[in-house]
């Protein structure tokens, strides 16, 4: 359809870096020189990360879901609902189907400017904050997913750390890492396996984070050096940004 010639137009698919030919004569890039660079809405950013972990739950309609949020984040009635064990459906269902009150949406999408419901809004903000990188370091649902990423590296993305590094760059970005980004990654494999290797009981706590279940067949130490690994791609620019 219209949508399909439109991503796959070599306009569309530009890079979105600016030269300095590009800054000169068309800084406001009218004639579609580049391709336009933004952060992904809210809700982009974590269904990609989940669906790149193989988590993400595909159903389409039914009921809003409350995946992970604070203990008692809509309020004291609520103490009993929040305090109940989560049901794997509702965790890993598409992000549309968060529930939200109306002046209250997921924390998490509120750091990625999603705006309450009490107003309407022609347009969303498109933010950098540090709390945004706070979330998609430390939320337990990115956490869960780079753990979980990391198990699907290793049984999906080849029998060496490179391509399993490989596979799970081009499951985030939809691109190969080059050669400097695979290096950094592979160092910081290292010292992670290192840490942990000396510290088990913080790999064990690492892979502990989230609902889903660990498969105990992987070796403990290996897979949360990838859950790092995975974690640094999340955090990506490309992994949360259109370029």
């Amino acid at each position: 359809g219209l949508i399909g010639d439109m991503v796959t137009s070599a306009t569309y698919r530009q890079s979105s870096a600016i030269t300095e030919d590009h800054a000169s004569k068309d800084p406001r890039n009218i004639y579609l020189a580049r391709s336009p660079s933004y952060r992904l809405q809210a809700e982009m950013i974590r269904d990609n990360a989940l669906a790149a972990s193989g988590l993400l739950n595909r159903q389409i309609g039914g009921a809003s879901v409350k995946p992970y949020r604070p203990l008692n984040f809509f309020g004291f009635k609520y103490h009993i609902l929040e305090s109940k064990e989560y049901n794997e459906n509702e965790l890993y269902r598409r992000s549309m189907y968060t529930f939200i009150r109306r002046t209250t949406p997921h924390p998490a999408m509120t750091v990625f400017d999603a705006p309450p419901r009490s107003v309407c809004v022609v347009k969303r903000e498109i933010t950098n904050t540090p709390l945004q990188a706070l979330v998609l370091l430390n939320d337990p649902q990115f956490v869960e997913a780079a753990r979980v990423l990391a198990e699907r590296m290793q049984k999906e993305g080849g029998n060496n750390i490179k391509d399993q590094t490989v596979y799970a760059f081009r499951l985030l970005t939809g691109r190969k890492p080059t050669s400097n980004e695979i290096n950094v990654f592979m160092s910081q494999y290292d010292t992670e396996f290192s840490r942990f290797e000396k510290n088990p009981d913080k790999a064990l706590e690492l892979l502990g984070v989230g609902e889903s279940p660990f498969d105990i067949n992987l070796d403990t130490t290996r897979t949360a050096a990838l859950a790092m690994v995975a974690s640094t791609m999340i955090n990506h620019d490309e992994a949360y940004m259109k370029r």
